[in-house]
């Protein structure tokens, strides 16, 4: 399987390190010898279509900060039209920072990557909260395949067991947490009696938080998860612009020890339900099973026959973001001659 990977930050370095320390493995037990034929960061590109060296791929950009520097035929820009268009490969793999304004350049990407019936595996939930029903479309279109499950809970599998695990059971709605930062910051003010803004300046010390974590604390990282959990698993062709969101960036000390003396914390739910989509702080009883502390992610599926179906786990990192990206490569390749 020949890929071009467009983005070599957190995600697509992770990947890049996962390819190269389990090619061995990925032969042996799936027949999936990945082959990286360009690479395509901020700053330029590189390309080889006999298969790029990783290892040598993220040395250069450890040492450079791009990969423009790759040996042989490098680029001092990033053309990605040419590249997705003009380099040998059948999928590309999508992982620039996520845009909730107009989802570029990743919406560009995704559509032209189809357009030249290129499979297209992403982890960029900016495109697909603005514009999932005509993605989805082209793909059908075009017959090609466009994965995504790294957009929801990175390495936990919220998406796939959702379509794989619960067939035959009528999902009515879902609710719970869908996003590791806030949960870290209001777990911090309940735990620690922290205000916002030092629990806040926590997680961005620690890592958790971007240095604008606007996307995260606004709830816009949330409602793009929900939109893709209803277009993907209750077939609901909505955006991220019809949603009812509330951050958290207004809570105080207050509400959150009002919560904790009723039994209770607050938490940034997404819930989805036939009528609403909605994303803001409420109040889950402790011993709710979505009720989860630190960074940890929490889904419930409602279904008619069986009642809540809760999955946890952790729902952000370089490393688990990977993980569900090579998960969707493993299942277009077992489907598909490549």
């Amino acid at each position: 399987m020949r890929i071009v990977l467009i983005g070599f930050g957190t995600v697509g370095q992770s990947l890049a390190r996962i390819l190269t320390n389990d090619r061995d493995w990925l032969v042996k037990n799936y027949g999936f010898e990945p082959q990286v034929t360009a690479i395509a960061d901020s700053r330029g590109s590189c390309r080889d279509d006999n298969g790029l060296k990783l290892d040598l791929a993220l040395k250069v950009k450890e040492k450079y900060g791009s990969v423009q520097k790759y040996p042989g035929n490098s680029e001092r820009k990033t053309n990605t039209h040419q590249i997705i268009s003009g380099t040998e490969a059948e999928v590309v793999i999508e992982t620039t920072p996520s845009n909730f304004e107009n989802g570029e350049p990743g919406l560009s990407n995704i559509k032209e990557s189809l357009s030249a019936r290129r499979h297209v595996v992403t982890a960029n939930k900016g495109p697909l909260a603005l514009a999932m029903p005509a993605l989805l479309e082209l793909a059908n279109h075009t017959r090609m395949q466009l994965r995504f499950s790294a957009t929801v809970g990175a390495g936990t599998p919220f998406l796939n067991f959702a379509s794989k695990c619960l067939p035959g059971e009528k999902i009515l709605g879902i609710h719970g947490i869908l996003n590791g930062t806030t949960n870290y910051i209001l777990t911090r003010m309940d735990e620690a009696s922290l205000s916002y803004q030092k629990a806040l300046a926590e997680a961005q010390e620690k890592g958790y938080a971007e240095k604008n974590p606007d996307n995260d604390v606004k709830g816009l990282d949330t409602a793009a998860k929900i939109v893709i959990i209803a277009n993907w698993v209750l077939k609901r062709r909505i955006s991220i612009n019809e949603l009812e969101i509330t951050g958290i960036q207004n809570l105080g000390p207050k509400r959150i020890l009002t919560a904790k003396k009723s039994g209770a914390r607050i938490k940034l739910m997404g819930r989805l339900t036939d009528s609403r989509a909605t994303v803001k702080p409420e109040e889950v009883p402790a011993d709710n099973p979505v009720c989860v502390p630190g960074n940890l992610n929490a889904v419930a599926f409602s279904t008619e026959h069986i009642g809540d179906v809760t999955l946890i786990g952790r729902g952000a990192g370089g490393e688990e973001t990977a993980s569900a990206i090579i998960r969707d490569l493993v299942d277009i390749r077992s489907e598909y001659s490549i």
